[in-house]
């Protein structure tokens, strides 16, 4: 009788254990972004290099929700602002490079080529201008974090 004492007990802690293990190993994957967004550009890749600003938008020949994007980012064009489309594949070099997955994919950049704001996918013309007038001001009056870079 004392030998199946131990054998049960000896089973509880093991299943206890197990148990343990099991849990730890069980801890939840980090989030990880289904369109990778470039963190840096070289400004020399693209039109008007000497402009403080720079929205890039790249699309591909293929992808329906592109085609109205490029009006939308037309209209943010200015002396301090190149705007500039990369469609594919005809700029399958820069996509090549930048390793862009997902289009319609709009990058905000500084002088230096830092991303400052990035949209992947479709994304409203309000939404655009705020995330351009919030990354050169950063006192404006919009939504900080409208396209931030986590």
């Amino acid at each position: 009788m004392l030998i199946y004492l131990a054998i049960a007990i000896i089973g509880a802690v093991g299943g206890v254990v197990f148990a343990l293990v099991a849990q730890r190993g069980a801890q939840p994957s980090p989030v990880t972004d289904s369109y990778p967004v470039p963190r840096q550009l070289h400004r020399a890749d693209f039109p008007n290099p000497d402009a403080p600003w720079l929205v890039a938008l790249f699309t591909s020949a293929s992808c329906d929700g592109c085609a109205p994007m490029r009006s939308k980012v037309e209209v943010l064009a200015s002396r301090e602002v190149s705007v500039c489309e990369l469609s594919f594949p005809q700029a399958r070099e820069l996509h090549d490079r930048y390793a862009i997955s997902g289009v319609p994919m709009v990058l905000i950049a500084d002088a230096e080529g830092v991303v400052m704001r990035a949209f992947v996918g479709p994304t409203s013309a309000t939404d655009l201008w705020a995330a351009v007038a919030s990354a050169r001001d950063i006192n404006a009056d919009v939504d900080p974090g409208l396209g931030a870079l986590p």
